[in-house]
C-alpha cells in the first residue's frame, strides 16, 4: 500500500501536468460549463414543498476555486472518448488490478476484451468501476483495499488523469456486497421498524466509513422507494416502509450519515419502485398511480434526500404514464429525469442509470442505443451496460452525428468531477492497510451495529405472555423451519445462527432445517422430522421466509402447534408471513419479525426471545388479511413489548 506522502505527491503531479498540458494550448472547456456557485441559488419544489438545492452539498472547508480548476483543466485537456469513457461505470472480473485469477482473466475478454481493470481503464477511459461479489471483486477487506488502490493507480498514470469513482450495491440487509468481517447493519425494512433517523444516521455513517477504508466512494444507498406493494418482487424490506413521511426522514438521514463519512449516497429508484409487481431485472414494470399519488406517495423521500445534498439519484426501468405518456422506461424519459427530477425537483447532482443489464430497459431498443437514449433524457452516469464496446461505440456515433453535442457530454461529465471534488478524491484516491485495520468491522462498530438491530426487532403477537423465553422453564429448544440463503458474506445458515445465539444464552438448542424457503415449502418427510422432533421439548422456534398462498411452510407451523409445545415464529424476512398463520389452534403462541436473516438480525432476535433485550421494533408496513387484502391485520405502528 502507499503512504499518505507518496499517494498524495502522485496525484498532485498528475494534475500539474494536467494544468501544464490545458495551459500549453489544448482546447478550453466549452462555456456553458462553468461550474455553479457555492452557495447555489434555491429553486422552488413542485408541489409547495420546501425549496431544495440545485447541486448537492460540499464538504466542510473545501477548496471550492481549486476544484473549479482543477475540472475546467481536465475537461479542457481530455479528447471525446476520454470524456465519454468518464460517463460509464463498468464491472470487471478479479481480485486484482493487474494479476486477477487465469479465470477471470478469461472472463474479462470475453466479456470486455481486457485482461483485468488496469486494461479497462486504459482502454475505454472508464469514470467508474463497480464491485461485485460474482465477478470475484470481494473476497476480503485488506485484498479489496488493494484493488482499490491498484485502479486508482491505472487511472492515475492516463494520460489525463482521472482519479476512479469505485462503486456497489451495499444496502445492508438482503442486499450487501461487502460481507463480514465488514460490519453488517440491519436492513432498510429494520431500521424503519426502528424508527430512528439517529440510528440510521448512524449505521450509514459508520458504514460508509468503513466502505471508504475500503476505496469504495459511492454506495448504491439509500433506497428511497416506499413500499405499498406487499406483493412487490423485487424492492419489499429493501425499503424502509409504507409510510412515505417515514421512509422521507429515514432516507435524508441515511444520505447525512453516508456523505459526512466521504461516501456519496444515491437515492433509488427514481421516480419510485414500491408499487410494481413486476421485477425489473426480467421485466417492465408499470406504475399506476396518477400526477396526485406520485406526489403524495413517491416524491416525498427523493424531495428529502435532495433537501438532504444527496450526490447521486438512480433510475428505475419501469413506465410511470401519469408522468410521461410515452413508452419508455423512466431511465430514458426526458420528461421524468429532466423535466420532473431536474426542472421541477432541483436536482442537478448525478443522475445515474440502474444497470443497463437489467431486461426493463432493453426491451424495446438495442444495447447500443439505451446509453444515448439516457443520456438524452438527463442521465449522467451509465451503469453497467451488457457490452461495453456497443455502448461506447454508440454514444461516439451520436456525438459524431451530431445526435448528441459534446456540450451535453461535458455538462455529465462536469456533474461528475465535481462529485470526485466533492468526496476528495482529487486530494486522496487511496486508502492503506492501517485505515482499513483501524475501521472494518471493529468491535466497536460490530457493537454498534448490534445495538442498533435491538431497537428494530417487532414483536408482534405473544399470546399469554409466553415470551420472554427462560431457560429456566424453557432450557430445551428447538429451531426449525427455513434456511434461505444468507445474503453476501454474512454467514448462516438462519436456524444455525439462532440455534449458536440461544445457546450462548443459556438454552440447550438443536437446529433442524427444513429446505431453503422457496415455494412450496418443506416436504412431507421434512414437516413429519420437525413434528417428532418437538415432541417433548420446552419450547420450539420456527422461522418461515416470505409465505405464499399454498405453502407448506403454513402446514409445518400447524403441525407444530399441534404437538402442543410452545411455538414462536420468526418470519425472516417480509413480516406478512403472520397473515397466513392464523386461525382456531393453528396460530403460534408468539410471533416476531426481523426484516432479514442476516447475522445481525438473528442475534438481536435471540436476545429479545431470551429477554435480555426489550422489543422496540413497529411494523413499518401494514399487514393485511390474507382471506381480504382491503382489511388491516396489523396497522403501520403496530408492535408489542415486554
Amino acid at each position: 500500500m502507499h503512504t499518505t506522502t507518496s499517494r498524495r505527491a502522485l496525484l498532485t503531479t498528475a494534475l500539474a501536468a494536467t494544468a501544464a498540458g490545458a495551459a500549453a494550448g489544448a482546447c478550453s472547456a466549452p462555456a456553458d460549463s462553468s461550474p455553479a456557485p457555492v452557495a447555489p441559488a434555491r429553486r422552488p419544489a413542485s408541489g409547495g414543498a420546501s425549496a431544495s438545492p440545485s447541486r448537492p452539498t460540499t464538504q466542510p472547508g473545501r477548496d471550492h476555486e481549486r476544484d473549479r480548476r482543477r475540472i475546467d483543466e481536465l475537461i479542457g485537456r481530455m479528447t471525446l472518448d476520454q470524456k465519454i469513457g468518464q460517463l460509464f461505470v463498468m464491472r470487471v472480473y478479479g481480485d486484482s488490478a493487474t494479476h486477477p485469477d487465469p479465470a477471470d482473466v478469461a472472463a474479462n475478454r470475453k466479456d470486455i476484451g481486457v485482461d483485468n481493470a488496469a486494461e479497462l481503464i486504459a482502454k475505454y477511459h472508464v469514470g467508474g468501476v463497480m464491485y461485485i461479489g460474482w465477478a470475484h471483486n470481494i473476497r476480503s477487506p485488506h485484498q479489496v483495499a488493494g484493488l482499490s488502490n491498484g485502479i486508482q493507480k491505472a487511472a492515475l498514470a492516463a494520460s489525463v488523469p482521472v482519479p476512479v469513482l469505485i462503486s456497489t450495491d451495499q444496502e445492508y440487509g438482503t442486499v450487501a456486497r461487502v460481507g463480514a468481517p465488514a460490519t453488517q447493519f440491519p436492513g432498510a425494512m429494520a431500521l424503519g421498524a426502528g424508527g430512528s433517523a439517529a440510528d440510521a444516521r448512524t449505521a450509514a455513517r459508520t458504514a460508509g466509513a468503513e466502505l471508504a477504508a475500503l476505496g469504495i466512494r459511492q454506495d448504491y444507498a439509500p433506497i428511497a422507494d416506499v413500499n405499498v406493494n406487499p406483493a412487490n418482487p423485487v424492492i419489499g424490506v429493501r425499503s424502509f416502509g409504507a409510510d412515505p413521511k417515514a421512509v422521507a426522514r429515514l432516507v435524508a438521514a441515511q444520505v447525512e450519515g453516508y456523505q459526512s463519512a466521504g461516501v456519496a449516497a444515491t437515492a433509488k429508484h427514481f421516480p419510485g419502485h414500491g408499487d410494481t409487481s413486476v421485477d425489473s431485472h426480467v421485466g417492465l414494470p408499470r406504475i399506476t398511480h396518477s400526477r396526485k399519488e406520485w406526489e403524495r406517495l413517491d416524491a416525498p423521500p427523493f424531495r428529502a434526500a435532495i433537501e438532504a445534498g444527496i450526490d447521486s439519484i438512480m433510475t428505475a426501468h419501469l413506465l410511470f404514464p401519469a408522468l410521461d405518456p410515452a413508452d419508455d422506461p423512466a431511465t430514458l424519459s426526458r420528461p421524468i429525469l429532466t423535466g420532473v427530477l431536474r426542472e421541477e425537483l432541483g436536482y442537478d447532482g448525478v443522475v445515474v442509470t440502474d444497470s443497463l443489464g437489467m431486461q426493463g430497459v432493453r426491451k424495446k431498443y438495442g444495447d447500443d442505443r439505451v446509453p444515448v437514449l439516457a443520456l438524452k433524457a438527463g442521465v449522467d452516469q451509465l451503469l453497467n451496460p451488457p457490452k461495453l464496446s456497443l455502448a461506447f461505440e454508440g454514444v461516439r456515433k451520436a456525438v459524431r452525428s451530431g445526435e448528441l453535442d459534446e456540450d451535453r457530454i461535458d455538462r455529465s461529465l462536469r456533474r461528475i468531477l465535481e462529485l470526485k471534488a466533492r468526496r476528495g478524491l482529487f486530494d486522496d484516491p487511496y486508502t492503506s492497510d492501517r485505515a482499513v485495520n483501524r475501521t472494518v468491522g471493529t468491535r466497536e462498530h460490530r457493537a454498534t451495529a448490534d445495538r442498533i438491530a435491538e431497537r428494530t426487532t417487532t414483536l408482534i403477537t405473544n399470546r399469554g405472555g409466553l415470551l420472554p423465553l427462560s431457560p429456566r422453564r424453557h432450557r430445551d429448544v428447538l429451531v426449525v423451519g427455513v434456511d434461505a440463503a444468507a445474503p453476501s458474506g454474512t454467514g448462516g445458515p438462519p436456524t444455525a445462527v439462532l440455534t449458536r445465539a440461544l445457546s450462548g444464552l443459556g438454552f440447550r438448542t438443536e437446529a433442524l432445517p427444513t429446505g431453503t424457503g422457496s415455494s412450496p415449502g418443506p416436504s412431507p418427510e421434512r414437516i413429519e422430522a420437525a413434528v417428532a422432533a418437538a415432541r417433548g421439548r420446552d419450547a420450539v422456534i420456527v422461522t418461515t421466509y416470505d409465505m405464499v398462498a399454498g405453502s407448506t411452510q403454513r402446514t409445518l407451523v400447524a403441525r407444530l402447534v399441534a404437538t402442543g409445545v410452545p411455538v414462536v415464529h420468526l418470519a425472516l424476512s417480509n413480516p406478512y408471513d403472520i397473515a397466513r398463520l392464523g386461525g382456531r389452534g393453528t396460530a403460534p403462541g408468539a410471533s416476531l419479525a426481523t426484516y432479514c436473516w442476516t447475522d445481525v438480525e438473528l442475534r438481536a432476535a435471540a436476545r429479545v426471545i431470551a429477554g435480555r433485550a426489550t422489543p422496540r421494533g413497529k411494523l413499518p408496513v401494514a399487514v393485511e388479511r390474507a382471506d381480504d387484502p382491503s382489511r388491516e391485520l396489523y396497522p403501520i405502528g403496530h408492535g408489542l413489548t415486554y
